[in-house]
């Protein structure tokens, strides 16, 4: 394999018979348009069962896309935040084929493969900048762990007979108290993910901001934030009096929180990158993945988002 070869990183979903299909169908389209195929160690095993063949195997770690032009993940949200983790240091691209529910991450769906390898080939795509956010935990003035997230980091309680007693501030001036299940705090692309289900905004993707949502909150204010992206939020485990608290990140990546620790979550230095197929705007995602009633509208916004909906990213010049 040349080094000016062009490649692609494959991740798949393999407990699922239809992401490893899939995927290796795939695959073997890449082949035929003499783009080499990268699979990542743990995947690799299955996919070959399902017929892969000629694929690199690399390790499962942060530099598993350096040199791909695209990671193509196939498989839900979750199947792509996973993917993110092996792209995000080396800025790889993420392209999500949907197996899973409502994939707000996906930008194509599996009945469309045949399109999803023609803009590929093509390079029929643009590639837009997701905002991530930094965690550490302090104990004292001493930092025990830290960690990164595309849609949310939360601190929960760890067992479900207490609740957990916090003191959230923002920009290290104390806000309120809360006894609460947890406290979200995500970016906008996670906007649709945990803090939806907790109660928080829909934020646009290019909107940059930090949202705080906290989660079952006995308080009298207790109602989801919308802070500047410069903004640091810090939630303070009270000792003594919550249940065991733990930060999750993406609910992927966990930390137990020991008491009287503080966990700060700030704009990540480094972005997740994401090519998009399509030139449908963000409203018209909403009203597709959650299957909004829109039926009275009048005007030639309807009209437009059915043309919209099927077209895609022109080749410029």
């Amino acid at each position: 394999m040349t080094e000016d070869q062009r490649r692609v990183l494959i991740i798949a979903h393999t407990g699922r018979d239809a992401a490893n299909k899939v995927a290796v169908a795939f695959a073997t389209a890449m082949a035929a348009e003499r783009i080499a195929v990268r699979v990542v160690d743990e995947d690799a095993d299955r996919l070959r069962r399902w017929g892969l063949t000629d694929a690199e195997v690399v390790p499962s770690a942060p530099a598993a896309g350096q040199g791909c032009e695209l990671a193509v993940v196939f498989g839900g949200d979750g199947t792509l935040l996973r993917a993110a983790e092996l792209v995000r240091d080396c800025g790889t691209p993420l392209v999500g084929v949907n197996l899973g529910h409502v994939g707000f991450l996906a930008e194509a769906d599996v009945d469309d493969l045949d399109f999803t390898v023609r803009r590929l080939v093509e390079r029929a795509y643009v590639v837009e900048e997701r905002m991530t956010v930094d965690t550490r935990v302090l104990v004292g003035d001493v930092e025990v762990a830290s960690g990164w997230a595309l849609n949310e980091a939360s601190v929960e309680k760890a067992a479900r007979e207490r609740m957990l007693e916090l003191v959230v501030a923002v920009d290290d001036r104390p806000l309120s108290r809360w006894g609460c299940d947890g406290v979200v705090c995500a970016t906008p692309t996670g906007s649709t993910a945990y803090n939806f289900s907790a109660g928080g905004p829909v934020v646009w993707p290019e909107v940059e901001a930090l949202l705080m949502v906290p989660i079952s909150a006995h308080a009298l204010f207790a109602r989801p934030l919308v802070v500047s992206p410069r903004s640091k939020l810090s939630i303070q485990v009270i000792p003594d009096a919550s249940a065991a608290a733990v930060l999750w990140c993406d609910g992927r990546r966990t930390y137990d929180l020991p008491p009287g620790a503080k966990v700060e979550i700030t704009q990540g230095e480094r972005p997740v990158r994401l090519a998009r197929l399509h030139r449908a705007p963000f409203t018209d995602r909403l009203v597709a993945k959650f299957d909004l009633p829109v039926s009275g509208w009048r005007g030639s916004a309807a009209r437009r988002m059915a043309v919209e909906d099927s077209e895609t990213f022109e080749d410029e010049g």
